[in-house]
């Protein structure tokens, strides 16, 4: 029987403590909707790091698919854990392109507080992007949740034009205790040329080595999904396998 629907707040931070190696007290995660699941035990600072596996396509919503890594539902293929070698990392010709279009841009880093603003850029992005998904529901609240409701430090880095203040991206980071984690971004659809989601990348990768942490965490990576190739072009990079950590690059 196909588990019900989670409440797309909810998945949000339940994936989130999945991610982190934490459950919800009295939560079940996603592991009663999911048909199979194999787990690495990986300590480190911050706790038990995943590898998931899928074997039903249908035990994961769109939304999920869309976000936090994303976690794609793929027939027999793992959703590994993917980490960039902030202090090693060094972009190249194309990467450095792209962080220069984005000069204009100021980035703050601020605490977790959802606001109308992040609100209403975050609906355009997920009306675009992930408009069949379950995130394409979320109310206020539901953004608020998702900001605000977690058991690691977090916060919110806006991204703004530098001459009018104008509002284009936004990512919700976690700081854990070996390097930065970008739980979700977005930025305005309608500049999607500019690549800010790249650039948020790269910029996360300056602020963990200036923190002077050894990751950037981008969540889950899936060998031979279009959406998540980008990923693999931060290298290096560790992947999370059955015999844990392993260097890419």
């Amino acid at each position: 029987m196909q588990a019900p629907a989670r409440h797309p707040a909810k998945r949000v931070g339940d994936e989130r403590l999945l991610r982190h190696g934490q459950k919800r007290p009295g939560s079940q995660l996603v592991e009663s909707a999911l048909a199979a699941r194999v787990r690495s035990r990986q300590h480190d600072a911050v706790g038990l790091r995943d590898v998931v596996v899928f074997h039903d396509p249908s035990s994961l919503q769109a939304s999920e698919r869309g976000a936090f890594g994303p976690l794609l539902a793929r027939r027999g293929r793992a959703c590994v854990s993917l980490r960039v070698k902030a202090e090693e990392f060094s972009p190249g010709r194309t990467l450095r392109r792209i962080a220069r279009r984005s000069e204009d841009v100021v980035a703050d880093a601020r605490p977790p507080h959802a606001t109308p603003e992040q609100y209403a850029l975050f609906r355009a992005y997920v009306g675009v992007r992930h408009h069949d998904g379950g995130m394409a529901d979320m109310s206020m609240m539901d953004f608020q949740m998702m900001v605000e409701d977690s058991h690691v430090e977090t916060g919110v880095t806006e991204y703004r034009e530098r001459e009018t203040g104008r509002l284009l991206a936004c990512c919700l980071t976690d700081r854990l205790a070996d390097g930065l984690s970008m739980v979700y971004s977005f930025y305005d659809p309608a500049l999607a040329a500019r690549s800010l989601g790249v650039f948020m990348i790269l910029d996360h990768v300056a602020r963990a080595r200036e923190q002077g942490l050894e990751h950037l965490y981008l969540g889950y990576w899936v060998e031979g999904s279009s959406k998540m190739d980008y990923k693999s072009r931060y290298l290096p990079q560790d992947r999370l396998g059955m015999d844990g950590w392993s260097r890419v690059g």
